[in-house]
Order: C-alpha cells, then structure tokens, then sequence
C-alpha cells in the first residue's frame, strides 16, 4: 500500500489527518476510511476490498428487494394456480375415464315423492343404461317402482324427466321405508357394468343420496 492510502492514529486510536494528507486523499476517501474504522475493519488494501465487496453484495440484496414485490409474488401464485387448473381440467375433461353418479332426492309431499337424476361425469359416452328404483316397506313389498331405458349417455352430460320421478300415495308418512337402485350400462371398453344401492328413509321429511358406480380411469385400468 502507498503512502497516500496511509492515514496516521494517535495512541488512543483517532486518527491524525493532515491538511496535505486531506489534499492527496480526498475528503470522500476520509470519510468512507473513517466509516471502515468504525465497523472494525483495518485499513489495508484487504480491509477496504472486504468492505467494498459488502457494499456490492448489499446493493444486490436492495435491487433483489425491489425486483421481488408483493404484487409479483401475488402474480405467481395466481399463474401457479392457473397451471394447477390447467391440470385438472386436463384431467376432468380429456384423460379417459368412466365415472356415472345416480342422485336421488326424497320429498314427503302429500305422499312419498322420489326424484333420480343420472349424470355421467367421466370423458367417455356410456351405452345401453337403465336404471330402475323402487320404493319398498320394510318387509320387502314393493310400492312403487320407476325406471328408465336409454341408448346412450354423453359424456359430461345427464338424464332426468318424467320417467325418474314417483309420487306414492296412501302409505303412512310415520314408517319407515327403503328405497333400491339398480344401474346398468357398457362402459367404454364394452364391459357391462351393474351397480346397486338401497337407503332407508322415512325418518326425515327429506333426504338426498348420491350414489357412485365404480370408477374406471385409463391407463390405471
């Protein structure tokens, strides 16, 4: 290190600067010394590299703070969200699969009142369905049945009306009853898929039952 880099300290540690020393030096070189000293550093060629290496890595530290604001942060996620909807939707809509759902509903309205309504959510047409419900008492006796017979299902699509409702009258509203659901269809491959489901009700004005065949998803099956 030259001369002109040196500045003197007394025994107490100040330091001595000359008026010729401030002239070779520069006001702004003392004053960033001085800051160096105060932080512990010595003031050799190395200390003041260190110190300016600090002063970058802080610069960069401030430029990333500003660069990384809470509205980007905000925005990632939004688009991370979005990829993640992407892939779902690819899932729901395109990757093949058999998934048929049979809603029911049970109304005591005036009588014993039943709705179905048959969705087929997978990605594939199902063919051939039927569906038949019936509302029995307790021991079995059947009083009142409703069914429906359709070549085919869309995908993404359902089928209700008139043929999957049933009011039954001149049955007590205080007993209980039970109610049985048989689906049959062909799935995509051609298999014939038969699913059946049974509830009791009565002990409720009204209940609601959403009843689920197996699922088939390719290429797992």
């Amino acid at each position: 290190m030259t001369d002109e880099r040196q500045i003197p300290v007394n025994e107490h540690g100040d330091m001595l600067v000359h008026e010729d020393d401030i002239e070779s030096v520069g006001l702004l070189d003392v004053a960033r010394l001085q800051k160096i000293e105060s932080l512990g550093y010595s003031l050799d060629e190395d200390g003041i590299e260190t110190y300016e290496d600090m002063q970058r890595v802080s610069k960069a530290f401030e430029k990333i703070r500003r660069e990384v604001s809470p509205s980007r942060v905000a925005l990632a996620g939004i688009v991370f969200l979005l990829f993640i909807g992407v892939i779902l939707s690819g899932w729901y809509w395109v990757l093949p699969r058999d998934a048929v759902n049979v809603e029911t509903q049970y109304l005591q309205r005036g009588g014993h009142l039943l709705m179905s309504e048959i969705h087929n959510v997978g990605s594939r047409d199902i063919l051939d369905v039927s569906v038949q419900i019936e509302f029995q008492s307790l021991e079995g006796e059947v009083l009142g049945v409703m069914s429906v017979e359709v070549d085919r299902i869309e995908a993404h699509s359902s089928l209700a009306g008139d043929n999957l409702e049933m009011l039954i009258i001149g049955h007590t509203v205080w007993a209980e009853y039970s109610i049985s659901i048989n689906l049959q269809y062909t799935d995509y491959n051609g298999n014939t898929q038969l699913d059946s489901w049974s509830h009791s009700v009565g002990f409720w004005s009204s209940e609601y039952f959403n009843d689920k065949s197996e699922r088939s998803t390719w290429p797992i099956s």
